[in-house]
């Protein structure tokens, strides 16, 4: 890994294309991916869009805008470009040879950010997989572009070390590191089959990236994770306890944010962390309600979720960041219709926190049944049931039996 101290910054330029199927205008996708190069440690020097039908296949953009960032580049004395989609490996090496500038694009912008913020042997491994994989397409030509690289941006993490490039190498440390993960797995369903009695359900808490869900989790359960202004500033997932009014019990899990145009190699690289989201029982999904991408950010996370298999679990929506709001502002996004219910917060403030408890309580509970009663020492197995299929929240040894204070479903109420 390359010394930071001695590195050199990244002074760049951003490079991107409007197009008429464009979902989201360019000049907000450029400001994300400026906030993205700032999270890397880069200096953004300007920006340059081109209107086309569809990137050149070629070159990304065409050959007067070459020239346009080329003069541009020697001007502000920039030593790189950052491509706002993901390119190809001829798109780069082409791209590069005509600048002669070091090329990157998002794909490589986020694995840098990536790589960096991984902390648990978890998520190094699954970094260095995504990195590898990466790699392994761009490895026709990269000796060129490699040697434009010097230090910065696509020169760190795990993977960098064993960059290789005979592809036979690279392809049984990509096997390895799929075993590890598969290891890793089967631990965790194993976790969760003995997650069984009484156990504490699960919130999954997701969102765009900064849209303050570590904010969230440190208000409501004092976790101390930490939690800046920037892209990705939560990596590896956090688990909390939250007792709610009333003694119930959940588990909130803080996951990877997501983002526009998640490279496909980290969708499949973070399975094993963004399946927490999979096996919750509830979703919780945090809005950041001051930025004006909010509905566009929105439908990035309902598309991730439905990527990741993550269907037909209550939601509920949480519009943060009204501390930021001007008064009598409500935000850009001012509801959503496809949550079980949306409640309007600050993380930072802990303004409407207790409403958002309520809710969650009521999600939780609405298909349970509150049952408070004593059983006989004969009829433990009735407990057994309880404890097997649902929630004991409270339960004392008495002189005639067993009082138990709980939630149970419909489905095994007549039973008990």
């Amino acid at each position: 890994m390359t010394d930071k101290g001695s590195e050199q910054r990244d002074r760049v330029i951003l490079i991107g294309v409007r197009t008429p199927q464009s979902e989201v205008d360019e000049q907000d996708s450029l400001e994300e991916l400026a906030s993205l190069a700032d999270t890397a440690g880069a200096e953004v020097l300007g920006t340059v869009i081109q209107n086309l039908e569809n990137p050149e296949p070629g070159t990304y953009i065409g050959r007067g805008k070459i020239e346009e960032v080329k003069a541009l580049a020697q001007e502000l004395e920039a030593n790189g470009v950052i491509a706002d989609d993901e390119l190809s490996p001829a798109q780069m090496r082409n791209l590069s040879d005509a600048l002669d500038l070091k090329v990157m694009d998002r794909t490589l912008l986020i694995l840098d950010i990536f790589a960096q913020r991984a902390t648990s042997s978890e998520g190094k491994v699954q970094v260095e997989m995504a990195q590898l994989k990466y790699r392994m397409t761009r490895l026709s030509g990269i000796g060129t572009q490699l040697s434009r690289l010097g230090g910065g941006i696509g020169t760190r993490g795990p993977g960098e070390k064993k960059l290789e490039t005979d592809r036979r190498l690279i392809q049984r440390r990509i096997t390895q590191l799929r075993r590890e993960l598969e290891d890793v797995r089967r631990h965790r369903e194993l976790l969760r089959g003995h997650r069984g009695e009484g156990a504490a359900p699960v919130a999954a808490i997701v969102g765009y990236t900064n849209a303050g869900k570590s904010t969230l989790l440190n208000t409501l359960t004092g976790a101390g994770v930490l939690a800046e202004n920037k892209l990705f500033a939560t990596l590896d997932p956090v688990t909390r306890l939250l007792e709610l009014d009333g003694g119930q019990k959940v588990l909130l899990t803080d996951t990877v944010g997501f983002i526009r145009k998640l490279p496909h190699h980290l969708v499949e690289a973070f399975g094993s962390t963004l399946e927490e989201a999979k096996y919750a029982d509830v979703i919780i999904h945090v809005v950041d309600a001051s930025n004006p991408q909010a509905g566009s950010q929105m439908e990035t996370v309902y598309d991730t979720l439905r990527q990741l298999g993550v269907m037909g679990k209550p939601v509920i929506t949480l519009l943060n960041k009204t501390d930021c709001l001007d008064d009598g502002m409500t935000g850009k996004v001012t509801g959503d219709r496809r949550a079980d219910a949306v409640v309007r917060i600050s993380a930072k403030t802990g303004a409407g926190l207790d409403a958002f408890e309520r809710v969650l309580q009521d999600v939780l509970t609405r298909d349970l049944i509150l049952v408070e009663r004593t059983y006989g020492y004969q009829d433990g197995g009735k407990v057994q049931l309880i404890r097997t299929y649902g929630q004991i929240l409270e339960s004392k040894y008495e002189p005639d039996g067993i009082w138990v204070k709980a939630y149970v479903p419909k489905k095994i109420y007549g039973s008990i």
